[in-house]
C-alpha cells in the first residue's frame, strides 16, 4: 500500500463545492430565479414611509457575491465567461417563456391569463436584467481585478468597492427599463434607492462568509499549482 506524500495531498482535487463549474452553475441559477421573482413588486409600509423593491432582490445580491468569488479567485477572463454564459441562458429562458405564453392553451387549462400576466412580463424583466447585468457584472469584475492588481491587501475594500460600482449601475439600469412608466416620480426613485441600499447591505452582512469562501478557494488552488 502506497503512502500519500505531503506533495500528493497538496495537489488533491478540491471538494466539488469549491470547483469553478459549481460556482458558475449557482451564479446562473440565481440569475434565472431572480429574473422570474422580479416580476412582482413588493412594498413595506413603515410608519409614514414606504419601501418598494422587487422579488428578485431576495436572491439577486448573491449573484454579485458569487461574481466577486469568480473575479477574485479565478480572474477577470473566467469571471467574464460566467457573465456571458448567464447572459445566453437568460435569453434562452426568456424566449422559452414567450413561446409557451403565445402557444395555444389546452381546453382544460384555466390559467392562461394568470400565466401571461406573471410570466408574460418576464421578457421585459429579462431585457432590463440583461442590460443591467452585463454592465453591472462587468464593472464589478473589472473594478475588483483592477484594485487587486494595485494591491493584494484590503480584500474588504475590493469587495465593497466593486459592489458599490457594479450594483449602482445595475440597479439604475434595471429599475429604469423594467418599471419605468409603471412606477413614476418618487416611487421610481424609492425603488432604485431601496434596491441599491438593500443589495449593498446584503454584501456587507455576508462579507465574513465571502471572506471564508474566497480563502477556501485560494487554499485549494494554491495546492493545485504547488
Amino acid at each position: 500500500m502506497s503512502v500519500q506524500t505531503r506533495a500528493d495531498a497538496q495537489v488533491a482535487p478540491p471538494p466539488a463545492a469549491l470547483r469553478y463549474d459549481v460556482v458558475v452553475t449557482l451564479f446562473v441559477g440565481f440569475l434565472l430565479l431572480s429574473n422570474i421573482a422580479a416580476t412582482k413588486l413588493i412594498q413595506f409600509d413603515i410608519g409614514p414611509a414606504s419601501l418598494i423593491f422587487d422579488g428578485g432582490a431576495i436572491l439577486f445580491p448573491l449573484t454579485y457575491i458569487l461574481g466577486d468569488v469568480l473575479a477574485e479567485v479565478f480572474g477577470f477572463a473566467r469571471a467574464k465567461r460566467a457573465i456571458i454564459l448567464g447572459f445566453v441562458v437568460s435569453i434562452i429562458a426568456s424566449l422559452t417563456l414567450y413561446l409557451v405564453q403565445i402557444a395555444p392553451a389546452a381546453a382544460d387549462y384555466e390559467n392562461q391569463e394568470a400565466f401571461a400576466a406573471v410570466l408574460g412580463f418576464v421578457p421585459r424583466i429579462v431585457a432590463a436584467s440583461l442590460a443591467g447585468y452585463l454592465v453591472g457584472q462587468y464593472l464589478n469584475a473589472l473594478v475588483l481585478t483592477v484594485m487587486k492588481r494595485h494591491s493584494e491587501n484590503h480584500l474588504w475594500a475590493r469587495l465593497l468597492g466593486s459592489t458599490v460600482v457594479g450594483e449602482g449601475a445595475d440597479t439604475i439600469i434595471f429599475c429604469t427599463i423594467a418599471f419605468g412608466g409603471i412606477l413614476t416620480g418618487g416611487n421610481l426613485l424609492n425603488y432604485i434607492l431601496v434596491g441599491f441600499a438593500y443589495k449593498v447591505g446584503v454584501e456587507v452582512m455576508l462579507l465574513p462568509i465571502t471572506y471564508r469562501v474566497i480563502a477556501l478557494f485560494k487554499r485549494y488552488r494554491a495546492g493545485e499549482t504547488a
